[in-house]
């Protein structure tokens, strides 16, 4: 819409997704020695994570966005959030909150120790639970609000500027998206594309073919979303990471 002081400028939210995956030239390409340290703990647990390059790209990613309010699935023994939390501490930015959602008990306590090691206890919430029982929970929350009845405060926050989705490969499709309607306006989800299944799987494989349906969940998925949001891909060592935002 045009005024007084011209027409109002069009942001290519494409070009703006593809620089957002570039890397950030001026940061430490080291890993953080916390996020190092909780990465060898999940090599002798036998864990997997993602690439020290995929975290990177969204480590620089997350300090251009400078995103307020941050959804984190997945959070597992905390590597991801200590790169996460060491950014916060570089660039001396406190974001408003920082949900880490995790289905595991036991490790939430590892992720509540990481929170209280960075001092972080005032904006992190973690969220114990099944994502899909929580999103649940949430959207009957948010039911609730809209007349007035709800008690607390929903499980997952409302609107969050940058989502992180992890999980296994064969439900990777589905996390997303649930996750995407929780998106801000001009908020970015990002997330790995799951493992491709190689060669012929049995019938009887069940492993196997949940990655063969996850993936093929996945290619529906990103064809759906082309039509409502901008999808972007940055090929890395040990995989391809995914943003998307809103047309």
């Amino acid at each position: 819409m045009a005024s007084a002081e011209g027409p109002t400028p069009v942001v290519d939210k494409e070009a703006v997704l593809a620089q957002l995956l570039t890397a950030d030239p001026l940061r430490n390409r080291n890993e953080p020695e916390i996020a190092g340290n909780i990465g060898a703990q999940l090599q002798h647990m036998g864990l997997s994570t993602w690439s020290i390059s995929a975290h990177r790209r969204l480590r620089d990613a997350l300090g251009r966005l400078k995103p307020n309010r941050i959804i984190e699935v997945g959070g597992g023994i905390g590597h991801r959030s200590a790169w996460i939390y060491d950014l916060f501490t570089v660039d001396e930015f406190t974001p408003e909150r920082y949900d880490i959602i995790e289905n595991g008990a036991k490790f939430a306590v590892i992720i509540h120790r990481l929170m209280t090691r960075f001092k972080a206890e005032s904006y992190t919430k973690i969220v114990v639970g099944v994502l899909d029982a929580l999103v649940g929970e949430t959207l009957a929350w948010q039911a609730a609000s809209s007349t007035g009845l709800e008690v607390g405060e929903a499980p997952i926050q409302a609107e969050a500027d940058a989502i992180i989705v992890d999980g296994v490969s064969a439900v990777r499709a589905k996390n997303v998206e649930m996750m995407l309607p929780f998106l801000a306006p001009g908020g970015v989800l990002f997330t790995m594309e799951p493992d491709m299944p190689v060669g012929d799987v049995d019938a009887d494989d069940e492993h196997g073919m949940a990655l063969v349906e996850g993936f093929n969940e996945w290619i529906k998925l990103i064809q759906s979303c082309n039509e409502t949001h901008h999808v972007g891909f940055m090929p890395l060592f040990g995989g391809t990471l995914v943003a998307m935002i809103q047309r």
